[in-house]
């Protein structure tokens, strides 16, 4: 397992991109899925705020709220959103109501309990929900290898605790997306 550095160092997208080779590729679908043009956003696991700012470039007008357990990780992200809490993604969500709930390579951290709940929550608070992430396609199949806790789930059982559809695929890499609109 390679060694985690700060987000603050140069090699940290680099080793990012090592450990999931398709990144860009899953970062540019997720934000492509975004079903309209949302206002307010919140992010789940803004990490260093590299979907952020693909968002923000797609959308200059939105406001993103960025949550991350990762003080480092917040550190960085100020730099390109203006609110970011330090905050499990287990725990209650800031008050909504958001046009969209983001997250792109967290939500694999969660039990499939924790995932459900958190799907539940976002439901309840948001017009949307646009997950990337890597999933199970079973055995040791995928490119994708992170360090720490993963719990991959299927994308058709994402999908489906959701109530969302699969709208890119890419080798162990899914995005989905739950509108929640109608």
């Amino acid at each position: 397992m390679a060694r985690m550095t700060s987000p603050d160092d140069s090699g940290y997208l680099d080793l990012v991109r090592d450990q999931v080779p398709l990144y860009d590729a899953l970062q540019d679908a997720a934000v492509a899925a975004i079903p309209f043009q949302p206002s307010t956003v919140l992010e789940l696991g803004i990490g260093t705020g590299e979907t952020a700012s693909r968002l923000l470039r797609r959308f200059p007008a939105a406001e993103i709220t960025g949550l991350d357990s990762d003080p480092d990780m917040l550190f960085k992200a100020r730099e390109v959103v203006h609110e970011v809490s330090l905050a499990r993604i287990e725990d209650p969500l800031p008050d909504g109501p958001w046009d969209l709930v983001l997250s792109v390579l967290t939500v694999h951290r969660l039990t499939d309990e924790q995932k459900q709940s958190l799907f539940r929550r976002v439901r309840e608070q948001s017009k949307a929900l646009v997950i990337g992430d890597f999933v199970s396609l079973g055995g040791d199949r995928g490119k994708t290898q992170v360090p720490g806790q993963a719990y991959p789930d299927t994308a058709e059982e994402l999908a489906g605790w959701c109530d969302g559809e699969i709208v890119w695929s890419e080798d162990d890499l899914v995005v989905i997306v739950a509108d929640y609109r109608a």
